[in-house]
């Protein structure tokens, strides 16, 4: 199965460590954040993946190169200056990781002990998406997840962990989806992905699981350097 690292946020909370540094490429007990999932990816039997990259995109090969030394190969999707948004960045990465089989994606700027060889490579429907408990920033959470199906609408609800399987056929009617949205007609389109699920789940073709692992979405340099704390305890 081939993956996706989602590297094109700007990071804004995170400054002003990401003025200089990617926020996937900032140093996390002694290895860039990113290299996390790289290693969880290798160890899941991952080979390929592409890392999609915006603002300050050159410093991502030049500090993980083409995945040699986690028994990977990387290729890069630059966005140019300005991000193109969840959906748009996998639309855009599809010409990399190809148009047939279902793909891992993963945003680089979380921590997880979370196994992804757990994940299913094949999805029963469009989308298998990994939850998590809602933390105290988005207490209302994102969807609701009831017998192995996620919806829209609902109790109890949970948070998506940005974690999931994906087909790429999710992407094939994303313009009548989508419609007049803003920057849907931009080139290259700029749209996020949400849309496109709940689109999906109308149609009972998102799956779900429910995570209770560690799990930690940084945004800032104080969470950042608490993590950073707890990881150099368990060294």
């Amino acid at each position: 199965m081939r993956a996706l690292i989602l590297a094109a946020g700007r990071g804004a909370r995170m400054r002003p460590l990401s003025d200089t540094t990617p926020k996937p490429l900032l140093p996390l007990a002694g290895k860039p954040l990113i290299g996390y999932h790289l290693e969880r990816l290798a160890a899941a039997g991952v080979r390929y993946v592409v890392i999609n990259t915006a603002r300050l995109g050159e410093q991502f090969p030049e500090a993980l190169g083409d995945g040699a030394r986690w028994g990977l190969r990387i290729r890069y999707s630059y966005e140019g200056e300005t991000p193109l948004e969840t959906g748009g960045g996998m639309l855009r990465a599809l010409a990399l990781l190809g148009s047939a089989d279902p793909f891992i994606a993963v945003s680089a700027d979380l921590y997880t002990d979370y196994d992804f060889a757990t994940l299913p490579a094949e999805p029963a429907g469009l989308a298998h998406l990994v939850m998590v408990d809602n933390p105290p920033y988005h207490a209302d959470g994102d969807f609701a997840l009831r017998d192995g199906l996620l919806h829209e609408d609902g109790a109890p609800r949970l948070t998506y962990a940005n974690i999931g399987v994906y087909r790429p056929q999710l992407f094939e009617h994303w313009r009548e989806v989508l419609g007049d949205a803003p920057g849907a007609e931009a080139t290259p389109p700029v749209f996020k992905l949400a849309p496109l699920l709940r689109h999906a789940m109308r149609k009972g073709q998102i799956s779900g699981e429910h995570y209770t692992g560690d799990w930690h979405n940084l945004g800032t340099p104080q969470e950042l350097a608490a993590l950073e704390t707890q990881l150099r305890g368990a060294i």
